[in-house]
């Protein structure tokens, strides 16, 4: 019966050196900037409304159009010439709700959240074009019913977003530079504000952490989610032209060696 233990015990711990294997080699070649990366966005009413639904029987892939030329421009900035960096497809919608982040879980809640996504993922993958390398799953609300939304989710391993966004073309920019966001989560990218007032953490949340004066500031660091215009005040970007990579996010998804 011990041996029998120690035998189970022993695959298990094989499984898990096999499943970290496995992403670190997956995490790796995602992060080599040597080819395109396949992005597949899975649109969910997220309110279960009428008015979602129209939007996301609307949605096209024009929705994501500023994101690829905006990877483009920050690869360059850093030396890296890649004429497709991202390459984003629309699946058709997904009926079923991925399982609901934890608000305050302990650690032990957070890794069953996670392992219960990346099943929930699995199963309701039914793109059928090539295997995507990030899933984006990308729940909608009525902007007239829903003022805020819940913070969005990017999971480095298994590569896979939950992103709660506006149903409503006028919040396209926003949206665009949200999923940028989450992306860059799934890739390494540690965010770089304070969670309780959102507010960019100096140096690395700011896009240009040596100008003089340090204030205002014309860009928002990706990951710091907001250009400063104050030391206690700033503003979200307009859209993607109004933000940029830094030199820290950028060495946490490998642009800088």
């Amino acid at each position: 019966m011990v041996i029998h233990k120690h035998l189970r015990i022993f695959i298990l711990l094989l499984i898990l050196l096999v499943v970290a294997v496995g992403n670190l080699a997956t995490q790796w070649r995602a992060t080599d900037w040597d080819h395109s990366l396949r992005v597949v966005v899975y649109p969910i009413n997220g309110d279960h409304r009428l008015e979602t639904d129209e939007y996301i029987q609307n949605l096209s892939e024009e929705a994501f159009d500023d994101i690829k030329p905006f990877f483009i421009e920050e690869l360059e900035n850093y030396g890296i010439s890649l004429s497709d960096p991202v390459d984003i497809a629309l699946s058709d919608p997904v009926k079923e709700h991925p399982p609901m982040t934890p608000r305050q879980g302990n650690i032990f809640e957070i890794i069953l959240w996670s392992l219960k996504l990346r099943y929930w993922a699995f199963q309701r993958d039914e793109y059928q074009g090539p295997k995507p390398e990030i899933q984006v799953f990308a729940l909608y609300f009525d902007p007239q019913k829903s003022q805020s939304l819940r913070h969005s989710t990017g999971l480095e391993k298994g590569h896979i977003a939950v992103i709660n966004l506006f149903a409503n073309k006028k919040q396209n920019n926003s949206n665009q530079f949200i999923i940028a966001h989450e992306l860059l989560h799934t890739l390494g990218a540690s965010d770089k504000y304070h969670f309780t007032n959102n507010e960019p953490i100096y140096p690395h949340g700011y896009a240009e952490p040596e100008l003089e004066p340090l204030y205002p500031q014309s860009y928002a660091e990706i990951m710091g989610g907001r250009i400063p215009i104050s030391q206690n005040e700033s503003r979200i970007p307009k859209s993607l032209s109004e933000v940029i990579i830094g030199e820290q996010t950028a060495r946490e998804i490998r642009l800088l060696k």
